[in-house]
């Protein structure tokens, strides 16, 4: 299993780090071919209007967007997973069925640690956002939440596609990190089951 982190702006290395420290191999990426070695995906942390720009000048947009292999989208990245964004619109990879607001919190949550709770191990884990977007809307039939903050969604899952609205990688605690890991070895072990489903396309 190789875990591809994207690595054209934001926080890239600090989950290189985190994944190093859970002795999963990785490498970086930046261009199609890279991508297309990878197991699964990290999109990190930035700027999202800035991501989208450098995807798209390196050949990566299209390609995400067909993309149904395990990613993992951290603050940024969540933003780019989202069915919808606000303040202001932006285009998505309508990966997850949520809606995401910008920088919602403004000053008060704009570089905060704080804990909130993990609903894969039922219990409080540290979380730091850094001008967090906000979940304002979910769809309920096929989104899963995995972590709330005051009742507060802050990580939900759909299929294969795992956004987190707080910086995991920023955190002493890996738990989410770990859980992405097991996906992807599930996905690979089923992959492996059925080799014609092992591509680059999302099933309608």
């Amino acid at each position: 299993m190789k875990i591809g982190i994207l690595a054209l702006q934001g926080d890239y290395s600090v989950h290189a780090t985190v994944l190093q420290q859970l002795n999963v191999d990785h490498f970086l990426v930046r261009n199609p071919k890279e991508l297309a070695d990878a197991d699964a995906l990290i999109l990190p942390g930035g700027e999202s209007s800035v991501l989208i720009k450098l995807l798209q000048e390196n050949g990566l947009w299209s390609v995400l967007v067909c993309y149904k292999k395990p990613i993992l989208g951290t603050c940024a990245g969540a933003i780019l997973l989202a069915a919808k964004v606000s303040s202001p619109e932006q285009m998505t990879l309508h990966c997850i069925g949520i809606s995401i607001e910008r920088n919602a919190y403004g000053r008060q949550l704009s570089s905060q640690v704080t804990t909130g709770t993990c609903l894969l191990t039922q219990r409080e884990i540290e979380m730091v956002f850094i001008r967090a977007p906000k979940i304002t809307e979910i769809n309920k039939k096929s989104v899963r939440i995995l972590a709330t903050i005051r009742n507060q969604p802050v990580a939900v899952q759909e299929g294969h596609a795992i956004a987190a609205t707080f910086h995991p990688e920023l955190s002493a605690d890996n738990t989410l990190h770990t859980y992405f890991v097991n996906l992807t070895e599930r996905y690979l072990s089923k992959s492996a089951e059925s080799p014609l489903s092992n591509d680059m396309t999302r099933h309608a």
